[in-house]
C-alpha cells in the first residue's frame, strides 16, 4: 500500500534534501508536485487542497528558509499534516471494549469488500490477543451459503458461532446471538449484517433496524481499498444514513494508491481502526496514523515491523537457534524453521515496506521480478529430503539430488543453488563462531568474507 504515492514524494524530496537553502519558490513547486502526487494517488481533491495549505502555511516561514537543513523540515511538516489528515497521532486504534459485556460489534459495509472474513479475523485476533471469549452470527439472510461461511471461519477461528436456523429475519438472529451471549457469559458477539452489490435503501433500511435493536458499542464499516474513491464514497454514505464508529480497509496489500485512506478521515470523520493485509485469518494490524504516514514518506514503520515479529516468531525456537549457531551448528533443518519463521511474517514486499529508506530498493526488486515463493520452493525441497540428509547435506550427490527434485517439483538447478546457499551460511557461521565476538569487532565485515582478509570491504 502508498507504493506509488511513497515513491513520488520520495523523489521529491530527495531533490529538495539536495539544496543548501530552500526560496519559496523552491517549496512552491515541490508543493506542487506533491499536490499532483496525491491526486494521483486518488486521494480527494478537497483533501489533497486542505493538506496542502496545511503545509504551505508552515514550509514558508522562516524557521525553513533559515533552518540548518530546509529540505528535512519539509519533509516533517509534510509528515505532521499527513498524520493529522490520517486521524492524528496518539488516536486510538483497534476495537474498543470498554463497556458491559457482551460487547456487541456490527459489522456493517457492501457485498464483497471482505466483511465476513473481516468478522472471522477480528474473532481471531480478540480470541488470541485479548483473551476474549467470542460468539459470531451471521444476519446475511440473502447471500447464498453466507451464514455457512461464517460458521466455517468460526470452526478455523476456533471460537463458537450461533447454530443456524432457517428462515430467520435478521432481528431474530441478532435478539437469538445477544440472548446466548449474555446466558453463556460471551465477552463479545460479532453481528454479521448482509451487503448488497450497491448501497440501497433497503440495505440502509435493515442495518439501521439491527443498529437500534442491538446497541452496539462498535459499528464497523468494512471497504475495500483496491476502489478507491467508491470505497470513501461508500463511507460517507454510511456514515451519514446509519452511523459508524470505525472503519476497517480490507485488500490494502493490493492497493498501491492508498488514497482512500488518507480521504478517509477527513471525509466522513470515523476514524480507520484496522487494516486488512492479506487473504490469511491473522492478515490484520491496527492503524496508527504516525506509523502509515512513516511508511508513505519512506521513513518504515520499524515498530509495526517489531510487533509483527514477537506476535509470530517463536521466542523458545529463535532462542534455541541462536545458541546453536553460537556453538556453529547449522543444519538444513534449522534453515527450515528460519524460513518457517520468516514466512509467518507475511509478505518480502510487506515486511520491506516497513524497513526505513528502502523504497529505492523495493523498486529495484520490482524491476527485478523477484520471486517471492522462492522461500515456499526452498522449503518444499528441504522437507522432500530425509533427516539424515537435512542433518548431513554433504551427503546429497546426483541421485539423491534427482530424487528430492522430483519430489519438491524443481529442477535440479534448484537443488544445487539451494546447497550452495547452505554451505555460504554454513561457512560463514563457523567463521562467526571461531573469531567470536572480539575477533569481529577486530576485523569487521573482512574476517567473515573469504579472500578478504583486513581489506577494506569497499
Amino acid at each position: 500500500m502508498f507504493e506509488g504515492l511513497s515513491g513520488k514524494l520520495t523523489a521529491v524530496f530527495d531533490r529538495l534534501r539536495g539544496r543548501g537553502a530552500l526560496s519559496e519558490e523552491d517549496v512552491s513547486a515541490a508543493l506542487r508536485e506533491v499536490r499532483v502526487a496525491l491526486l494521483e494517488a486518488d486521494v480527494a481533491l478537497p483533501v489533497a487542497r486542505d493538506l496542502i495549505n496545511k503545509v504551505r502555511e508552515r514550509a514558508v516561514g522562516q524557521e525553513v528558509i533559515r533552518s540548518v537543513a530546509p529540505g528535512q523540515q519539509v519533509v516533517k511538516i509534510v509528515n505532521d499534516a499527513l498524520v493529522e489528515a490520517l486521524g492524528g497521532a496518539g488516536a486510538p486504534t483497534g476495537i474498543d471494549l470498554n463497556a458491559p459485556a457482551p460487547v456487541a460489534i456490527l459489522m456493517v459495509g457492501l457485498q464483497g469488500s471482505g466483511k465476513t472474513t473481516s468478522s472471522g479475523k477480528i474473532a481471531l485476533r480478540l480470541k488470541n490477543r485479548d483473551r476474549k471469549k467470542v460468539l459470531l452470527a451471521s444476519l446475511d439472510v440473502h447471500r447464498p451459503a453466507a451464514q455457512q461461511q461464517l460458521a466455517t471461519l468460526a470452526n478455523q477461528t476456533g471460537v463458537t458461532s450461533l447454530p443456524i436456523i432457517p428462515f430467520q429475519t435478521p432481528l431474530e438472529i441478532a435478539a437469538r446471538a445477544l440472548d446466548t451471549a449474555k446466558r453463556e457469559l460471551y465477552d463479545v458477539v460479532i453481528l454479521d449484517t448482509a451487503g448488497r452489490l450497491a448501497i440501497d435503501e433497503a440495505l440502509m433500511a435493515e442495518v439501521a433496524e439491527v443498529k437500534r435493536f442491538a446497541t452496539p458499542h462498535e459499528t464497523l464499516l468494512v471497504v475495500d481499498a483496491m476502489t478507491g474513491q467508491d470505497a470513501v464514497n461508500t463511507a460517507r454514505e454510511f456514515h451519514e444514513k446509519v452511523g459508524v464508529t470505525g472503519i476497517v480497509m480490507t485488500r490494502v496489500d493490493g492497493d498501491a494508491r492508498g488514497g482512500a485512506a488518507l480521504s478517509m478521515r477527513a471525509v466522513t470523520g470515523a476514524p480507520i481502526k484496522l487494516l486488512g493485509a492479506g487473504e490469511k485469518l491473522d492478515a490484520l494490524e491496527d492503524f496508527h496514523p504516525e506509523r502509515i504516514a512513516g511508511r508513505i514518506l519512506g521513513m518504515g514503520d520499524i515498530v509495526s515491523l517489531v510487533e509483527k515479529a514477537a506476535a509470530t516468531i517463536d521466542q523458545a525456537e529463535a532462542e534455541k537457534l541462536a545458541a546453536r549457531m553460537q556453538k556453529g551448528i547449522f543444519t538444513l533443518e534449522d534453515y527450515a524453521k528460519q524460513l518457517e519463521q520468516i514466512g509467518k511474517m507475511g509478505s518480502l514486499q510487506g515486511i520491506l515496506g516497513m524497513l526505513p529508506g528502502v523504497g529505492k530498493i523495493k523498486q529495484q526488486m520490482a524491476g527485478a521480478n523477484l520471486d517471492e515463493s522462492i522461500l515456499k520452493r526452498q522449503a518444499a525441497i528441504i522437507s522432500s529430503m530425509t533427516a539424515k540428509e537435512r542433518r548431513a547435506p554433504d551427503i546429497i550427490k546426483a541421485s539423491r539430488k534427482k530424487r528430492i527434485a522430483a519430489g519438491s517439483g524443481v529442477q535440479v538447478q534448484d537443488v544445487n543453488r539451494l546447497l550452495k546457499q547452505f554451505d555460504d551460511m554454513s561457512a560463514m557461521m563457523k567463521r562467526m563462531n571461531k573469531l567470536g565476538q572480539k575477533g569481529l569487532m577486530r576485523g569487521g565485515l573482512g574476517s567473515l568474507i573469504p579472500g578478504l582478509g583486513n581489506k577494506r570491504p569497499f
